[in-house]
């Protein structure tokens, strides 16, 4: 591309958009989220049980290796940032922090007319795709959920490991 970059309040001209690292990949995920959904919705039980194992080995202990195990297998399917508080089940299974504006609800008011983001023109948008992927799921109107602002120290953390505590304690 020998045209200059679009320049935005959030990006210094001229900087190239991050990798799309699996754009194949994350692409295939959007447009199979009603399988992700099921996977995932099959695979949380299973983990919420044995929560009372994993608080007897220690939540502490387990979150680096349960970190990296959920971050290569989120970064691989769907470009996952490892915000800490996954949303994925509520944006059509497209990571809302591949946004180059961080936008948690929704898109900004720049997408382009062909889907393209306002700050990377080479970029699908990544709300364009959640309102896609979240059409194809039984559980898709959850897209319609107001999303917390993102907690910054929960970066790097595992949102598996988390929903899996909080669900262990609030059933003791």
């Amino acid at each position: 591309m020998n045209a200059p970059l679009t320049p935005s309040a959030f990006e210094p001209r001229g900087k190239r958009p991050p990798p799309f690292r699996w754009p194949a990949v994350r692409l295939w995920s959007i447009r199979q989220a009603r399988l992700m959904e099921l996977v995932y919705y099959a695979l949380e039980p299973l983990f919420v049980t044995l929560g009372p194992l994993m608080a007897r080995i220690g939540f502490n202990r387990l979150e680096r290796p349960v970190a990296a195990l959920e971050g290569a297998i989120k970064g691989a399917l769907f470009d996952c940032r490892m915000c800490g508080k996954c949303v994925l089940t509520a944006t059509g299974m497209s990571c809302p922090m591949n946004c180059p504006k961080n936008l948690r609800n929704g898109p900004c008011g720049g997408v382009r007319g062909d889907g393209k983001c306002e700050v990377y023109p080479e970029m699908p948008c990544v709300w364009v795709q959640a309102y896609d992927g979240s059409r194809r799921m039984q559980r898709g109107d959850a897209i319609k959920i107001v999303q917390p602002a993102v907690d910054h120290r929960l970066k790097g953390t595992s949102s598996w490991l988390r929903v899996v505590r909080e669900r262990t304690e609030a059933g003791a």
